[in-house]
């Protein structure tokens, strides 16, 4: 078996490496499937997504797997078997995840092009992937990234309001009946949710403003007791830690009792606060290592605020957080700002490499696309999809194991 020359391992030629990936397939499908086709078209499946070739969608991989493959059998596998490829991804996490140092979940989305309007979810809006609005679908995804690398943890195709209100398209695409309107957030913390009861490390959830400014994520996510680091606009408002929260007395003496805390000032954005704190309450920290081993560092402003957002419906004050805000030499004001729920004696150090850490996403999505075919599946189906993501996570998965064999020979 050809393993793709990007993922750079030869360890004990072609035919050690295919048993390996047998032994993974059956691992990680066994409690997906239920019968041997479907394992035996599991394991071509995924011997498809890493071989090489261009194209990862199914007619061109059959053609590679030559006479091994069916192709009315594998597209039955993909794209209508009622097989859960929810365990699929969490056993491949389950197998991958104590061996990279999991240091953060990352929850993100991204965009998948499309021609036509029958693929399910597709249509005319903005993408991230794309950097404007185009004709695509979009998938909401967590990953776990660590100093080793990374490993899929949960797909969700979004399904815009449109697509769940016309039973046609839904017909067409085989959407099930059970599948409502949800927004990015709602899905991606479903997806948090689910995760988190599997047999994997638990680590601070990172997203972008999208997310971060989510009050029923973070809220959802404190319940939890879930940890964050999200990136937040500085229009967002909170709380200075001085503020206090006291219930006021009644008025009068036949008044309702007051229940709800009331603060002694006013909430202000995070940019005027952290304007107020000034440049000079910066701390140069470093958040990561270059290249060559030599420390990146950059100048953050940390403060204790509370989130403001509904503060009049609480029977109790609204809990303290950081807010984490970059601001570099010489630039005339912070470029980046963060809410996060660690503990208060979070380091410096800590809250500033998990703040700079979301960038490993862009690297999973790079090698998801590019060298596994993620964004390649050409089918209509709403199962077809979630299948395809998947077993692309599995591939993934089997690679960086791969990667991370002691025994892995690199070429010279």
């Amino acid at each position: 078996m050809a393993v793709m020359a990007a993922v750079d391992v030869d360890v004990d030629g072609p035919a050690a490496v295919r048993e390996r990936l047998e032994a993974f397939a059956s691992e990680v499908l066994s409690e997906a499937v239920n019968r041997p086709v479907q394992l035996l078209n599991g394991g071509l499946y995924l011997r498809g997504l890493i071989e090489q070739g261009a194209r990862k969608s199914l007619e061109p991989m059959v053609a590679r797997l030559g006479g091994e493959a069916d192709y009315e059998s594998l597209q039955n596998f993909l794209a209508v078997s009622p097989w859960d490829p929810a365990s699929v991804v969490r056993a491949s996490a389950e197998r991958v995840a104590p061996e990279i140092e999991v240091e953060a979940w990352v929850l993100d989305d991204t965009g998948f092009p499309k021609d036509g309007k029958r693929s399910p979810g597709v249509k005319r809006q903005y993408s991230g992937t794309l950097g404007k609005i185009g004709n695509c679908q979009i998938g909401v995804s967590v990953h776990a990234v660590g100093a080793k690398g990374t490993v899929p943890l949960g797909w969700a195709l979004y399904l815009p309001q449109e697509w769940c209100e016309d039973p046609e398209r839904r017909a067409g695409a085989k959407i099930p009946e059970h599948v409502t309107f949800k927004t990015k957030p709602e899905l991606g913390v479903e997806l948090v949710e689910r995760a988190a009861g599997w047999g994997i490390p638990a680590a601070p959830l990172l997203g972008d403003c999208a997310y971060g400014e989510n009050t029923d994520l973070r809220r959802r996510l404190h319940a939890a007791d879930s940890e964050y680091v999200l990136s937040v606009s500085p229009q967002v408002a909170v709380f200075e830690a001085e503020t206090s929260f006291e219930v006021p007395e009644r008025k009068g003496k036949t008044g309702r009792p007051r229940t709800r805390p009331q603060p002694d000032r006013a909430p202000e954005s995070i940019g005027a606060l952290i304007e107020r704190i000034g440049p000079s309450q910066a701390q140069t920290v470093a958040f990561r290592d270059g290249p060559n081993g030599e420390p990146v560092s950059s100048r953050f402003v940390f403060a204790r605020v509370s989130a403001s957002h509904e503060w009049q419906k609480r029977s109790s004050p609204p809990p303290e957080e950081w807010l984490i805000a970059e601001w570099p030499e010489g630039a005339e004001g912070p470029t980046d700002y963060w809410l996060s729920n660690l503990p208060a004696d979070t380091e410096p150090e800590r809250l500033a490499r998990l703040a700079r850490l979301r960038w490993k996403i862009e690297l999973d999505y790079r090698q998801l696309k590019g060298e596994l075919g993620l964004d390649h599946y050409e089918g209509r189906s709403w199962l077809g999809w979630h299948h395809h993501t998947a077993l692309v996570s599995a591939a993934h998965g089997f690679l960086t194991l791969e990667r991370l064999d002691p025994k892995a020979r690199r070429p010279a």
